[in-house]
């Protein structure tokens, strides 16, 4: 692109030009003097010689001189021709890359060379840069303005001419090692304006009939200079009609991005508009997850469409998100930032790459957006600016499309809300007319919502319903919420059904009301039963009652096990509580044990304070309904001891639970008022479990059964017999068994030790043999020091040695306490 500059005038070389001198002076001339000066042809140029002095000229000269002559003449002439035509074909109206490709063309045709180049400057980068080069050019050629021979003309507004490219220091041998092309001779001359200003630079390269010439420098001067503003005319021209199309398709962008709600199809549209906007190969639009720390992307031009994500701070991308500033970069493989192992497992070449911030109009970045490979050579600061201003209207249409995203899914939340709930609501405007109901509404009112959706209030709910349209009134113009518990509900079809009915005021941000809300909850006998079924046992169960109905509900007689379990010393933990902490304690200790009886098929069948009650076999008996009860209480012990360990941890009182679970008759049914009933049962099973609930404080144990539990009983468990008991308003005794536990865990040799002397202690005990009984139960202890059933058995057994019972002693203990 550049050679030794070679000089125009003032030096004997011999491409020097002879000094100048009129050419109508007389006498003979020289073959030296023969020569044209480069004023002469600067003179021949513009004036074209008129005929007189050309004769005068050469009738001066020997015959030699003037064959010379007027070869060197005749040349000029051909050029001359060239140029005017050029100068001609330039002023035609035609588009700047046109006019620049057909003036290389003519330029090159005139100088017989073999191809030409024009540099024009760009004063944003500083670069000089050629669109149409003769030969193999197929993108934009760019460098600095004072790089090269091109550059160095430009600088020093001199021409150039250099007979050997590769002896000039300036020359870049690069280009055509690159190329494949040779540079022998080199014309450089500089591209000036009217108002003196060097625009660029006109190249021509390897003249074919010998070396460039001071008069082909000065026909090139010439002629460029007569084209200059030629040239910069085009050049503002298509600059204008540039900015224009540039207006007009960021405004297109603009229009496009902001029309677009759907998030998806807007990354599309961003990343398309930008590689078109840009001319660009590929685009990337990343996202910030503000949760994870990653920079994410569903689209990318050219890829698969896949999920991408990487660290917010790593590469290009997280060092443009983390500084908030563009990074534009010529060649990617030069930059240590780039990580080439993407291209490698892409087959992608990446050459250019520009990233931008994309940031919100809080300031807050939210992404970036990254485009590769503008297809004229690098990204030039226009683009970025093209870029950045895209990034902006992106970032505006992306915070519109989420908050329209938000709108949806919270409007599509409340729709769903509003469809899953049980009881009809209807929301009604300030005219009183039915913006949304949900089906419950529909089935309520027997109508379909279409029929009604915008009809009045009155045409909604039919006649027969005026209380109801007086307390919308009333909700709407006093603004506060009314109910009406209890009350009939006229339905389209002439009956009638009960309802519980509030009305509450809608209000907008400035509590301006907007309508009212109606919540109709049904509550005829099936809506009661199954209100009342849901609160103590499964949906399935439910379900199942509904299904009998009256044989279940009417009451009935039936075997059922009965669970009792209770908190030890719950008075004392509630007054440390307080009020707040006790309903806290108590609402999650429920929660978990009570979902222990519906996952063993029980019952709930009341809450008694701090107390369960709960029921096995009702309303559906069961072969493992004993069973059932008595893996709940083991399985109650476990969470217990987790629930302890929470408390422990958190430096909260711990507690104990006690456990009495007996089985028998009970009558089971719904029972209480029409308005208040509940499924229960009755009978003495009940009373027992309770008792030997109590009896765990006695017997120093956590889990008392019943003899007629134990009986039926199907899986192994530990049981310890403990004793005879004889509970208020019972004559005759039971037997109470202690549950140690499920069958199959294994036991320490120590517990079976214990287990074995407690028995042999209490059948002593039965059969009056005091000592020996001491004995066995001194023995258990002195495996398990706080065994209580020993402690209290060895009690009993020193009293009756000191005090013997009456002969008539059966060994049982009467429970009167509770």
């Amino acid at each position: 692109m550049g050679t030794a500059p070679g000089t125009l005038a003032g030096h004997n070389d011999t491409t020097q030009l002879a000094a100048a001198r009129p050419m109508h002076e007389s006498g003979p001339k020289t073959a030296t003097q023969s020569k044209l000066t480069a004023l002469e042809v600067q003179d021949l140029f513009e004036r074209r010689y008129q005929q007189r002095v050309l004769a005068d000229a050469v009738g001066s000269l020997s015959a030699g001189d003037r064959d010379a002559l007027l070869e060197q003449i005749d040349s000029l002439s051909r050029q001359l021709d060239s140029l005017i035509e050029a100068t001609r074909k330039v002023r035609e109206p035609l588009s700047f890359d046109v006019l620049l490709t057909r003036l290389m063309r003519l330029i090159t045709e005139a100088f017989d060379a073999d191809r030409s180049s024009l540099f024009l400057i760009d004063h944003e980068s500083h670069e000089l840069f050629s669109r149409v080069a003769q030969g193999d050019l197929v993108e934009e050629i760019r460098f600095p303005c004072g790089a090269g021979i091109a550059g160095s003309v430009f600088r020093s507004g001199q021409p150039a001419i250099i007979h050997d490219a590769y002896a000039d220091a300036r020359f870049n041998a690069e280009v055509d090692a690159a190329t494949g092309y040779y540079t022998h001779n080199i014309l450089c001359v500089p591209l000036i304006d009217r108002s003196g200003a060097t625009i660029g630079v006109t190249e021509v390269l390897n003249k074919r009939s010998g070396d460039f010439t001071g008069a082909d420098c000065a026909l090139l001067q010439a002629f460029t200079t007569h084209t200059a503003s030629v040239i910069e005319a085009a050049r503002l021209s298509e600059s204008a009609r540039d900015s224009q199309r540039e207006q007009a398709r960021l405004l297109e962008v603009t229009q496009a991005v902001s029309s677009e709600l759907d998030i998806d199809e807007l990354l599309r549209k961003i990343v398309g508009i930008a590689s078109d906007l840009l001319d660009a190969e590929r685009t990337t639009l990343f996202l910030h997850d503000a949760a994870r720390g990653e920079l994410w992307s569903r689209v990318a031009e050219g890829l698969a469409e896949r999920e991408i994500r990487i660290p917010a701070g790593l590469g290009i991308a997280g060092e443009v998100f983390t500084t908030r500033n563009a990074v534009n970069i010529p060649d990617a493989y030069a930059d240590s930032r780039f990580n080439p192992e993407v291209d490698r497992q892409t087959g992608f070449r990446t050459r250019s790459i520009l990233c931008v911030p994309v940031i919100n109009k809080h300031g807050i970045p939210i992404g970036v957006m990254q485009v590769l490979n503008r297809r004229g050579g690098p990204f030039r600061a226009r683009d970025q600016r093209r870029l950045e201003m895209l990034a902006a209207q992106s970032a505006i249409a992306l915070d519109n499309a989420r908050l329209f995203r938000a709108v949806i899914d919270e409007r599509n939340y409340s729709e769903n809300v509003l469809q899953s709930l049980s009881d009809a609501v209807i929301t009604l405007d300030n005219s009183y007319n039915v913006v949304k109901l949900n089906e419950p509404a529909s089935r309520l009112l027997r109508v379909h919502a279409q029929e009604i959706l915008g009809a009045p209030a009155y045409k909604a709910f039919g006649a027969g319903n005026d209380w109801l349209l007086e307390a919308v009134e009333k909700v709407v113009s006093t603004h506060t919420a009314e109910t009406v518990l209890d009350t009939k509900l006229a339905t389209r079809d002439a009956g009638e059904v009960a309802v519980n009915f509030t009305a509450t005021p809608l209000a907008d941000a400035d509590g301006n009301t907007l309508g009212c809300t109606l919540i109709v909850e049904d509550i005829t006998e099936d809506k009661r039963v199954r209100a009342t079924m849901a609160r103590y046992m499964t949906a399935k169960v439910a379900d199942q009652v509904l299904a009998e109905r009256e044989s279940v509900l009417g009451g009935r007689s039936q075997l059922a096990t009965i669970l009792f379990s209770d908190i030890r010393g719950f008075t004392a933990i509630a007054e440390d509580l307080g009020a707040q902490g006790t309903v806290s304690l108590l609402n999650e200790y429920f929660t978990e044990m009570v979902e222990l009886v519906f996952e063993h098929n029980g019952i709930l069948d009341k809450y008694i304070g701090d107390a369960i009650m709960a029921v096995f076999g009702t309303p559906f008996p069961g072969e493992m309904d004993a069973d059932n009860a008595v893996q709940v209480a083991i399985r109650m012990q476990e969470v217990q001891a987790a629930f302890n360990a929470r408390r422990r941890a958190a430096g909260q009182p711990e507690f104990e639970t006690r456990i009495g679970i007996a089985s028998g008759d009970v009558v089971a049914g719904n029972i209480g008022s029409v308005r208040r009933m509940d499924y229960t049962v009755i009978g003495d099973g009940v009373n027992t479990a309770s008792r030997l609930e109590s009896a765990n404080k006695q017997l120093g144990t956590r889990i008392l059964v019943s003899g007629s539990t134990r009986e039926l009983l199907r899986d192994e468990y530990r049981l310890r017999e403990l004793d005879l008991i004889r509970v208020k308003g019972r004559s005759a005794p039971l037997p109470v068994y202690e549950v140690r536990g499920f069958g199959a865990e294994a036991t320490s040799r120590a517990e079976d030790a214990l287990l074995r002397a407690f028995a042999q202690g209490l059948a002593s005990y039965r059969e009056r043999d005091w000592d020996a009984a001491i004995g066995h139960f001194e023995r258990a202890l002195d495996t398990d020091r706080t065994d209580q059933p020993s402690w209290l058995f060895r009690g009993r057994a020193l009293h009756y040695r000191a005090e013997p019972p009456p002969e008539h002693w059966d060994g049982v203990w009467s429970l009167l306490d509770k």
